[in-house]
């Protein structure tokens, strides 16, 4: 009940309550002071009344010399006294002398005079000259007082009062005290009720105002027209109320982002190509998104829990190496690897793992994004098998020209030998001298042009090159491009495929002649640098800008007007595949340096064997 009062009435209640106690005790205080000064009173009454009494009947005795005892006709008498006490205070009821000695009775009736008391009464009132008692009889309450004085002699003075009259008044001043503070207690709280009311009608506005702030509602502030505490928490309330607004916009903005990001993040994450699975610290699938149920074969339900499910069993150990190197807090690049579909298929695909961390940098997961690398792969060896193709047709002009010349020999030598009809042995020699040239540079396109498996074999680069020229150096001489070539004369044995090593230099002297269309010089340098073998081509060309040097290798992107853009992207791949690196330097107008490091094979003297 008390929790559903207002503040007003509360702050009514507890002032009256304060107010009401105070009262409390100062009426219990006052009516002990009135009661203890009303028996005062009436005891200095009863004492002054007995000794008005005992003056009137010792003047009397003094006069008619016949004691206490009335006299028929006398006016004056102890009756006619009695008479008028009584009238005077109705509440005395008797009046009684007696002797001292012997307790007989000179006046009035001895009705109310307790025997068992008597003597003990008498000696206190001679020693102390007036004793009051209290006492009931037949249940009614009774003071008697006995007074002594020596201008009586030998006479004591008893007179009995009514105690209920006496009672009755004392109740009548309690009673009307009673009135009095409940009079004055509604009085407090109808006037504490208005006092408070002014005083916390503050409260009410600010109480409007955190509802308001309550149901998201800052526009309109608190009015503040005082300037005491009540005022100053208005202000305060306003200022909350507006921090508040600027906070709740700020969160609404945020929280708009967020949806937002989080929407475009699923969209992403559902609708992407790439298979995207998380896993916690030991292995279990935690979530995965659509792609990788269309990739892998399993679904949601049946993914999650798992552990490790994709994962080949030969490749586990490669696993917890890249895992162990991204709790070390290393980054690493997506990586080309074999994962295992619901149905045992082997798919090579390229997996980027980045780690998941919580708000103290804890990583607590691992995030897997899986690209499905078969149709690339096979775009690849379409490309690079296209490429070849474009390479050899365009070699063609250059081969025939290159077996034109010795083809123009042979013809000279067998008309001059048709028309002497004699067979000439030197000439002979010239025309299987003609002959193997042409064998040999056919041998050489047939090798480039013919598909070939991968198989890497022990080779000295230098070797491999020197095929190269023989191919190039016809093309050379049409564009007046002559080679400068600078062989190392130790050994640069590599472990390659040939044919496709061919490829890449024969891409990359190509590149260098369409870049000298006024001729000059190509130079190329070769040496053995500790683990490595380093080529170098340096042409005379026009050169490539800045700003394009790093888009070359990316697919289709050239700077010919009839080129592809995949000589470069196959060259690089195939370099790549050799574990070597291939580097782009050039200058506007100078020239172009490409520089080609592949890793050199180390001779062991014991064995006879080589080692990469």
């Amino acid at each position: 009940m008390c929790h559903s009062l207002s503040i007003k009435m509360k702050f009514s209640v507890l002032i009256t309550l304060i107010v009401l106690t105070f009262f409390i005790c100062h009426h219990f205080l006052n009516e002990y002071s009135m009661i203890r000064d009303m028996r005062e009173q009436a005891r200095n009454s009863m004492k002054d009344t007995s000794m008005h009494i005992a003056n009137s009947f010792t003047s009397y005795e003094n006069q008619t010399g016949t004691g206490f005892k009335p006299v028929e006709g006398d006016r004056t008498g102890p009756d006619h006294i009695f008479n008028i006490v009584k009238s005077l205070n109705p509440n005395i009821k008797e009046i009684t002398v007696f002797e001292q000695d012997s307790l007989s009775v000179s006046f009035g009736a001895y009705s109310y005079m307790d025997s068992k008391t008597d003597h003990s009464i008498i000696a206190e009132v001679k020693n102390t000259g007036f004793v009051l008692r209290k006492m009931k009889i037949n249940g009614k309450t009774y003071f008697r007082s006995f007074y002594f004085t020596e201008s009586m002699g030998n006479y004591i003075i008893s007179v009995v009062y009514d105690g209920e009259g006496i009672q009755d008044r004392i109740s009548k001043e309690r009673n009307d005290t009673l009135i009095y503070t409940g009079i004055i207690m509604v009085l407090v709280l109808i006037i504490s009720y208005w006092l408070v009311g002014v005083m916390i009608r503050p409260l009410k506005d600010i109480l409007w105002k955190v509802n308001e702030v309550s149901s998201a509602r800052f526009q309109q502030p608190i009015r503040i027209k005082r300037k005491d505490e009540f005022g100053l928490l208005a202000l305060k309330v306003n200022a909350m109320s507006q921090n508040l607004s600027i906070y709740m916009n700020k969160l609404r903005k945020a929280f708009e982002e967020n949806r937002r990001m989080k929407e475009h993040l699923e969209s992403f994450i559902n609708h992407t190509s790439d298979a995207i699975h998380l896993n916690d610290l030991d292995g279990r699938v935690i979530q995965v998104n659509r792609a990788f149920e269309l990739l892998f074969g399993y679904e949601e339900e049946e993914a999650i829990g798992l552990i490790y499910p994709i994962l080949p069993e030969s490749h586990r150990a490669e696993l917890l190496h890249t895992l162990n190197q991204l709790l070390s807090g290393k980054v690493l690049p997506a990586q080309e690897t074999m994962r295992v579909t619901k149905s045992g298929e082997l798919i090579p695909v390229s997996v980027t793992i980045s780690p998941i961390r919580d708000s103290d940098g804890t990583i607590r997961a691992f995030a897997s994004i899986s690209r499905d690398m078969r149709s690339r792969n096979k775009m690849e060896e379409l490309l690079r098998r296209s490429e070849k193709l474009t390479t050899v047709g365009q070699l063609a002009a250059g081969v025939a020209h290159e077996i034109r010349n010795p083809l123009t020999t042979l013809r000279g030598f067998l008309q001059l030998q048709q028309e002497s009809k004699k067979l000439a042995l030197s000439h002979v020699a010239l025309m299987l001298s003609e002959l193997d040239r042409i064998n040999l540079i056919v041998g050489e396109f047939l090798i480039l042009a013919k598909p070939q498996a991968t198989r890497f074999v022990t080779k000295d680069v230098r070797n491999v090159l020197q095929d190269v020229f023989a191919l190039m150096n016809s093309e050379a001489l049409l564009h007046n491009i002559e080679f400068r070539v600078s062989f190392t004369e130790d050994q640069c044995l590599i472990s390659c495929e040939e044919n496709q090593l061919k490829q890449v230099f024969i891409n990359l002297l190509k590149n260098a002649i369409e870049a000298m269309p006024g001729g000059g010089e190509i130079h190329i340098l070769i040496a053995h640098k500790r683990e490595h073998i380093s080529i170098t081509i340096t042409d005379e060309g026009t050169g490539i800008p800045d700003e394009i040097i790093p888009k070359i290798g990316d697919p289709f992107f050239t700077g010919k007007e009839t080129g592809t853009g995949l000589g470069i992207m196959v060259s690089q791949r195939i370099i790549n595949s050799h574990r070597g690196t291939m580097d782009i330097k050039s200058q506007v107008n100078v020239g172009t340096t490409i520089h080609v490091m592949l890793p050199a094979l180390k001779e062991e003297a014991e064995n006879g064997i080589l080692e990469p």
